[in-house]
């Protein structure tokens, strides 16, 4: 187990946390600040194929040889066409700031985002040093130069 430091960035904040014990991921919620008030609760709208960075209240410190890996949640990705922009953006360890996640809609139809909602999920995973080295010849290997659909269908 790791300790992860993680610094509310104002009072209403909601922390990411697990939904249950075993889970692999961390839970994001949105931070809308009140200023942004479309409705009752403070919400963003993002338009079809768009892409919005959404504030999450909260920085970290994470460890010198980890990092983390942002993850759209099920749900929101399929449901309602809400994904990171990026595929899997990665918080470096080094880096202190406000996690924001680049929200995109994939959707036909405007999505509306509230304060408090679960927009991603994260994990914290190690990252291993690795030396690149050039060389002029690769071993062979069974698979070899086989790209996309090589290893066919079963």
């Amino acid at each position: 187990m790791i300790d992860v430091k993680i610094k509310p960035l104002y009072n209403d904040v909601i922390l990411p946390k697990k939904a249950h014990s075993d889970d692999a991921c961390f839970d994001i919620y949105s931070y809308i600040p009140v200023g942004n008030i479309n409705f009752s609760t403070p919400t963003l709208i993002i338009d079809p194929h768009q892409t919005l960075f959404i504030q999450t209240g909260f920085a970290t410190e994470i460890p010198e040889g980890y990092c983390a890996l942002i993850f759209a949640r099920s749900g929101l990705a399929s449901k309602r066409g809400l994904r990171p922009a990026q595929g899997v953006p990665v918080i470096d360890a080094g880096y202190r700031g406000e996690w924001l996640i680049p929200l995109h809609n994939d959707s036909n139809k405007s999505q509306t985002v509230e304060s408090g909602e679960r927009i991603a999920q994260f994990m914290i995973v190690p990252v291993l040093d690795t030396n690149l080295i050039q060389v002029f010849e690769l071993n062979n290997s069974e698979r070899g130069n086989g790209g996309f659909g090589s290893s066919g269908k079963n």
